[in-house]
């Protein structure tokens, strides 16, 4: 490759970028997932498991949250037309993303100190719920398509509400309610960790019918996907990341049926590791699937540079920041404890 060619240049610069901000989704997703799949199951316990539930994510819950802060940043600085079309094609669903997080976010410090837990317990789970359920409109909205011409969007405001994206809702709350199962196992004990382990075969059994549906759904409304999965040879790269989440699938039922306690959160964290690989190699170099490449919403080089070196000696010190975080609050819930966060 001739990077003494502005163009190639460029390309390059903006497809380090596209497997940046999917990194940073990858942490997100799996991070602030378990979270919200938390508060999700928070809406269908007693007030005694909902005060374990709240107290596993004390300490680490906003932190969660400031990777979708990164990402949103990064997108408007390194692709500045997308960020733009995406928000102008998903604005109802984000700012029901936004309520969710306030409401979940007053509604966690309330809990503590107020009388009425059990009005704000159910407020940290709808506003959880909320959220969540935002997501997936969200990212139901964009793998459906984002009607942009000639980089403006061109598309309704309820663009974004289709049966797809309901059936991506459906699969992303599952998915966020089976990492909040799995991290429970792990910070939890006795009768609450054997909940866990019930509930997280019903959720994986869902995320897999969902997951099935979206994979024959997405060649079947878009042809281009169609022919580029079933010709040869890239039908062998393709079929290597769904057979690499079904492993893990079947992997993870093997840790729950085992009682094993690490294992299902790590297998369940390679299901998304793995289906958004897949999701990025189908639409990829598209940013804004079928509508715009990544060549096409990149900022110009310079800015790509610019950022690549401020972003890239960040990345590890918040990296660290999360590990040390979690090696810090590692161990179990007391569930008997007088201030649990």
């Amino acid at each position: 490759m001739d990077f003494g060619n502005p163009q190639e240049l460029h390309h390059v610069l903006a497809t380090v970028w596209f497997l940046i901000i999917g990194l940073f989704m990858v942490f997100y997703v799996v991070l602030d997932g378990f979270d919200l799949g938390v508060g999700v199951l928070s809406l269908f316990v007693g007030e005694r498991r909902r005060k374990v539930m709240m107290a596993s994510l004390g300490s680490i819950w906003d932190a969660n949250e400031t990777w979708l802060v990164v990402i949103g940043g990064t997108l408007f600085g390194a692709f500045p037309l997308a960020y733009g079309t995406v928000l102008h094609g998903l604005y109802i669903p984000i700012i029901l993303m936004l309520l969710g997080f306030m409401l979940r976010g007053v509604s966690f410090e309330f809990h503590e100190l107020s009388e009425r837990k059990a009005f704000w317990g159910a407020m940290f789970g709808l506003g959880s719920l909320l959220a969540t359920i935002a997501q997936g409109f969200a990212l139901g909205g964009l793998l459906n398509g984002v009607k942009v011409v000639n980089g403006v969007y061109v598309g309704s405001v309820w663009e974004w509400l289709s049966p797809f994206s309901v059936i991506v809702v459906l699969g992303v709350v599952a998915g966020y309610a089976m990492l909040g199962s799995t991290y429970l196992i792990i910070k939890t004990k006795d009768d609450i960790q054997a909940g866990c382990y019930q509930r997280g075969q019903l959720l994986a059994w869902i995320m897999l019918a969902v997951g099935a549906v979206v994979t024959v759904w997405t060649p079947l409304q878009f042809p281009q996907i169609f022919a580029r999965w079933l010709t040869t040879p890239n039908i062998y790269f393709f079929a290597v990341l769904p057979a690499l989440a079904l492993l893990s699938f079947v992997m993870l039922l093997r840790a729950l049926k085992r009682q094993a306690e690490v294992a299902p959160f790590v297998w369940t964290m390679l299901i998304f590791l793995f289906s958004f690989a897949g999701l990025a190699a189908t639409w990829y170099p598209y940013i804004v699937p079928g509508s715009v490449t990544i060549d096409q919403a990149a900022s110009d080089s310079s800015t790509l540079v610019f950022m690549l070196i401020g972003i890239g000696m960040l990345i590890p010190v918040m990296i660290t920041y999360n590990v040390y975080q979690y090696i810090v609050f590692r161990g179990k819930i007391d569930p008997d404890a007088e201030h649990a966060y």
